[in-house]
């Protein structure tokens, strides 16, 4: 119902936008598409990887890797790959609930969100260079420790 309505407001606004200004409405939407188009590669890729992914790991094996019963093991494992994979957040949300519902944990998959939004081993060069290098490692080791806690947060309430 709540996607409806945000649909509804979506093609309301767009009307409203094409009455008011059909030239800049029409620029809008190029630019739109042409951003679409950029990012629509990324998310092929990413959706290909999550299919692999669910092919070769059963819901059995994820359960075991990154389920609730997992604990501290499965929770390194997903901050691991947290850290260091570099996933826009518009593909790491179908990710985690598609994880989810293979039977990884919300723990582990908090973590996971959370390290990948908020720490950079990836990016951590570039960091180093912009921030230098204290300011930089700080950020991370600081990012890295509330991840763990509202993971553990997560864990305690979702169970």
């Amino acid at each position: 119902m709540f996607t409806k309505i945000l649909y509804g407001t979506a093609i309301l606004g767009l009307l409203i936008s094409f009455v008011k200004d059909k030239a800049k409405t029409k620029l809008v939407l190029k630019k739109a598409w042409r951003s679409f188009e950029n990012i629509l590669p990324s998310i092929l890729a990413i959706l290909l990887l999550i299919g692999f992914v669910l092919t070769f790991l059963d819901a059995q094996t994820i359960s075991k890797l990154l389920g609730a019963d997992s604990g501290a093991s499965g929770m390194a494992a997903a901050a691991a790959v947290g850290c260091v994979t570099l996933i826009p957040g518009f593909v790491a949300f179908p990710l985690a609930a598609s994880l989810l519902a293979a039977g990884a944990g919300y723990a582990q998959i908090a973590i996971f969100i959370s390290t990948l939004m908020m720490v950079g081993v990836a990016t951590l060069p570039l960091e180093m260079r912009c921030f230098g290098k204290r300011i930089a490692l700080k950020r991370n080791i600081l990012s890295l420790i509330l991840a763990v806690v509202t993971s553990c947060v997560v864990g305690v309430i979702m169970s």
